[in-house]
């Protein structure tokens, strides 16, 4: 597309920014110090992880069709590729930084192992991390010791180093996020009551004889969220993952339909959108204990 730009490599997006590659594959970048040199389109998307922490707004950030939950003082995550578009961009110098690194760089260590695991980065609608002061204090520590640690010679502990700040850093954002699952409860009570209508409809209506059972992503889609957004709020909302809520959704469904014996146990499995009735009853015994006829049977 003509009119998103990809940075392909962190030493292409500091030309543009009018900065000097310390390393090629992990930067701290400065706002306040950068230069921008060249128009890009307003689209862009980078070949590399890259956490902006921005003290300013600069234009509205949109993913898709939605808009990031952005305001000053905030921190947004985009995973290698993601196509981020900012619209209304200020012409005043931005401020605030960014880190980014280049998956080469923590490829076959710890922390790349760990990256699926920071499920934040996938967090492409809704919800920008919102940081205190404090909070505040304590990243620019993490970027400021990745920076000074770029500052000098490169030797066979830089990488260690940096990859250690760099976790520290990811650790210190998933602590914060809990916490702001918490404090912006009223927020998560609303996605909950939404979800839990949601799977209500579905469950109540044609749509799974037609679509088949919904699947994490496609409730989140419904709800205007990420999956693995979802699946967190849920999980540090109720202790069950999403994928536990609609199972039990299914179940409460299936058990008022087994209260009429006009219809057979082939038949409910279907209307719920089970492709295979036997999949229905195995699923089914596995959360009552019981297959669907010794329900039928017992009720």
């Amino acid at each position: 597309m003509n009119d998103i730009h990809k940075f392909i490599t962190i030493d292409e997006y500091h030309k543009a920014m009018g900065i000097e590659t310390l390393h090629p594959l992990v930067s701290i970048v400065d706002f306040s110090k950068a230069k921008h040199k060249g128009d890009y389109p307003a689209g862009h998307s980078f070949g590399f992880y890259t956490v902006f922490l921005k003290d300013q707004n600069c234009g509205d950030m949109k993913y898709g069709r939605n808009y990031y939950d952005y305001q000053d003082g905030t921190l947004v995550f985009l995973s290698p590729d993601q196509v981020v578009t900012i619209e209304n961009r200020k012409s005043h110098q931005p401020k605030g930084w960014a880190l980014m690194f280049h998956p080469d760089f923590i490829r076959g260590t710890t922390l790349g192992r760990a990256m699926k695991d920071y499920t934040f980065f996938s967090y492409d609608v809704f919800e920008a991390l919102h940081i205190s002061e404090q909070e505040r204090a304590t990243i620019l520590e993490c970027f400021h010791n990745i920076e000074v640690e770029l500052h000098r010679n490169i030797d066979k502990h830089s990488q260690k180093l940096i990859i250690s700040n760099i976790e520290l850093f990811l650790n210190y954002c998933s602590r914060f996020y809990d916490r702001q699952f918490i404090t912006r409860n009223y927020v998560s009570s609303d996605i909950l009551s939404r979800f839990e209508t949601l799977l209500n409809s579905y469950f109540n209506s044609q749509e799974p004889q037609i679509k088949g059972l919904p699947t994490v992503k496609f409730c989140a889609d419904e709800l205007n969220l990420s999956a693995n957004y979802l699946g967190d709020l849920l999980k540090k909302e109720t202790g069950k993952s999403a994928q536990e809520h609609i199972q039990l959704h299914l179940i409460n469904a299936a058990k008022e339909r087994l209260y009429d014996n006009s219809r057979s146990v082939s038949e409910i499995a279907y209307e719920l959108g089970f492709e295979y009735p036997q999949y229905f009853s195995r699923l089914f015994k596995k959360r009552t204990g019981m297959t669907p006829n010794e329900y039928r049977t017992a009720n």
